[in-house]
């Protein structure tokens, strides 16, 4: 894993999209040291149209207040994760969100994205993914949404890598950017 010392969290990323047209809604990653990083994404003008998006379970109204904007998500992401490979659940559709962030502003993507599964390879083909649902259904969490989908693959990573270090996870505020990362 590049960058990475053996007992370093491996850096998991997950995004939420509107149904059809893959609108990035709201992004989470972890940081080296365990905790999680998400947010809500506020729509480009350039991603809207006069058609109607699927925003999810999200009003307009809500991502415009409480969201921050592509060009926010892309500076803190660079912040914590630059030239690094980042381990997704999604891949194709957490790259294809991913793009249309840097696409907005011109910029190629300075993070990689792998199959988190790859992580482990003596995993059988399938024991990843069914290791996964039932970790969600255990800690009851919810798989739509990113700051979960990386919650999951942080404790399924603690479970699967017998060298990992055992880490709880600290859900982060993703609104804190910037170096305010870390309440006094």
């Amino acid at each position: 894993m590049a960058g990475s010392g053996i007992n370093e969290t491996p850096g998991f990323i997950a995004v939420e999209t509107g149904d059809d047209d893959g609108l990035p809604l709201a992004i989470a990653w972890t940081l080296t040291d365990g905790r999680i990083k998400h947010t809500l994404i506020q729509p480009d003008d350039d991603w809207l149209d006069s058609e109607m998006h699927s925003l999810g379970g999200y009003s307009m109204e809500e991502l415009n207040s409480i969201g921050v904007s592509p060009l926010d998500v892309i500076r803190e992401l660079e912040n914590d994760h630059f030239n690094q490979t980042l381990y997704t659940a999604g891949v194709g559709d957490d790259e294809a969100a991913i793009s249309r962030l840097f696409d907005t502003y011109g910029l190629d993507p300075f993070v990689e994205l792998a199959p988190a599964e790859s992580l482990y390879g003596d995993l059988e083909p399938g024991d990843w993914p069914r290791a996964r649902g039932d970790l969600f259904g255990e800690l009851g969490l919810e798989p739509l949404r990113p700051e979960h989908e990386v919650e999951v693959m942080l404790h399924l990573h603690q479970r699967l890598a017998p060298d990992a270090e055992a880490r709880e996870a600290m859900p982060f505020d993703g609104r804190l950017m910037d170096g305010d990362d870390v309440d006094d």
